[in-house]
């Protein structure tokens, strides 16, 4: 067939781009929120460290389409401030029917020409780890398999509070921890209280790169996006300090959530106050109606993925492997 690439056209192309998303992406997004998230992003300002290393953020995005018009193909490259330097992200995808053909690899030649032209030094693109084609593409052009992360779903409508778990809600809270939502403690301080819990905790995470979004840039990316609601952040508090985390995200499409985030400080760890964390989200999830919860892990969280499958019962679905190429 005959094909060309192009820069893609915002935001017209995000209709035929969403479809190809959602192909790869564990869960559905469609071109008003690729339009959305692009429009929160200033134009692309890159630089370099001390050292010569590129620093800064931009998002050029390439489309393939065919003789009709048709986009059949989409790559992104990307980074953003808080990205570790020298590193790019990136995404690419052709129709399942077209590949195989010259078109994944005539796209990955564009793309790799701009991270040569900015001098990247690293290049990491996130593959299912069943998708075992892409795989093979990805490390027959030098990457290398870094990092696997499990992908887990918990069907509620099957979900059974066990006795023994939701104790640990009233054990926390015999202790002195109290469990409250966003939605019952608004306003910029304490969100600023909650940033700075996402930062300290996110570090901890195996295999977490770079630095952590000021508190703008979060706030951005975290409660400004759909699907959030303020009811759906549960927050374990020790005094006035705020100690976990748990967050959903609700998908419009699907009527599901994603577990978005856990984390808990560090001195606070042992006591199951992730595990009573978690199981608020659950009932917040039912509460709601949704038939299903997602959440990943990275494979080296065995205290997470012990909480999510062997104690919830989040059963296990193909994950991710973090591909790397050192240019």
């Amino acid at each position: 067939m005959n094909y060309s690439i192009r820069k893609l056209r915002h935001p017209d192309d995000y209709a035929a781009v969403a479809p190809l998303l959602n192909l790869v992406w564990s869960e559905p997004t469609t071109a008003d929120q690729l339009r959305a998230d692009e429009e929160k992003i200033p134009p692309g300002q890159l630089h370099y460290d001390e050292e010569g290393k590129l620093m800064g953020w931009d998002r050029p995005k390439w489309v393939a389409e065919d003789e009709h018009g048709q986009v059949v193909a989409y790559a992104i490259a990307w980074r953003a401030p808080w990205t570790e330097a020298g590193t790019l992200i990136h995404n690419l995808v052709v129709q399942p029917e077209l590949r195989g053909i010259g078109i994944g690899q005539a796209l990955y030649a564009v793309l790799l020409e701009w991270a040569m032209e900015v001098k990247a030094s690293r290049l990491i693109e996130h593959m299912r780890e069943s998708d075992e084609p892409s795989i093979a593409f990805a490390e027959h052009r030098g990457y290398v398999k870094e990092r696997h992360t499990f992908e887990s779903v918990l069907d509620l409508g099957s979900f059974k509070f066990d006795e023994k778990l939701s104790a640990s809600i009233a054990e926390a809270e015999r202790s002195g921890i109290r469990f409250v939502t966003l939605s019952e403690e608004p306003g910029e301080e304490n969100e600023r209280k909650l940033h700075e819990l996402y930062k300290v905790t996110h570090f901890d995470i195996p295999g977490h790169t770079g630095d952590y979004p000021w508190f703008e840039e979060w706030r951005k990316w975290s409660l400004d996006q759909p699907g959030f609601r303020p009811e759906w952040i549960h927050i374990a508090k020790d005094g006035d300090r705020y100690i976990g985390v748990v967050t959903l995200l609700h998908n419009e499409q699907t009527q599901a959530m994603y577990h978005d985030y856990t984390g808990v400080l560090l001195e606070y760890r042992g006591r199951r106050i992730a595990l009573a964390l978690k199981l608020l989200g659950i009932r917040s999830a039912l509460a709601s109606g949704a038939p299903y919860m997602k959440t990943h892990n990275d494979s080296m969280n065995v205290p997470m993925l012990r909480i999510n499958r062997d104690l919830l019962g989040f059963r296990a679905e193909p994950g991710n492997y973090k591909m790397v190429r050192e240019l």
